[in-house]
């Protein structure tokens, strides 16, 4: 989570400083003084919410351990319930490219079709959903013996 935090505050610091060298028009100043707004406020809600997350799922955690070893459960047994979920590193990053080359595929799109506009967002939405589609796609195939 962290990386993908610090990768997202430098995609925005690096298109930030770039829009300030841009002399376009006011509409596409505006546009991106919006978005720029939107993806901090969508950033933020996102920070929020993952710290969330974690506090209750750290919480929901102690209890139960407190309450196993309140019961008497043999060790064994509060270890393998408590031990952390490994991920398939093979898997987290497929999916990580998957989702980059969604984005630039989609920014390469809305670069083509341009002015912006609120068909930007659609072509955005649908490359990151089709990325998806085909991590999806690449998982289920992989699953299957």
């Amino acid at each position: 989570m962290k990386k993908s935090i610090i990768t997202i505050a430098t995609v925005a610091g690096t298109w930030t400083a770039a829009a300030a060298q841009n002399s376009g028009s006011s509409a596409e100043l505006n546009f991106e003084y919006d978005s720029l707004h939107l993806f901090s406020t969508i950033l933020t809600i996102v920070v929020f919410g993952v710290l969330i997350l974690t506090f209750i799922k750290w919480l929901l955690d102690f209890r139960l351990k407190s309450k196993l070893i309140e019961q008497g459960a043999p060790d064994h047994v509060v270890s393998q319930l408590l031990q952390p979920i490994t991920s398939d590193n093979k898997n987290v990053t497929i999916k990580w490219f998957a989702l980059l080359m969604g984005v630039g595929t989609g920014l390469s799109f809305v670069d083509y079709f341009r002015p912006l506009g609120i068909h930007s967002l659609a072509i955005m939405s649908f490359s990151l959903a089709a990325s998806f589609l085909g991590y999806y796609f690449y998982i289920n195939r992989r699953e299957k013996p």
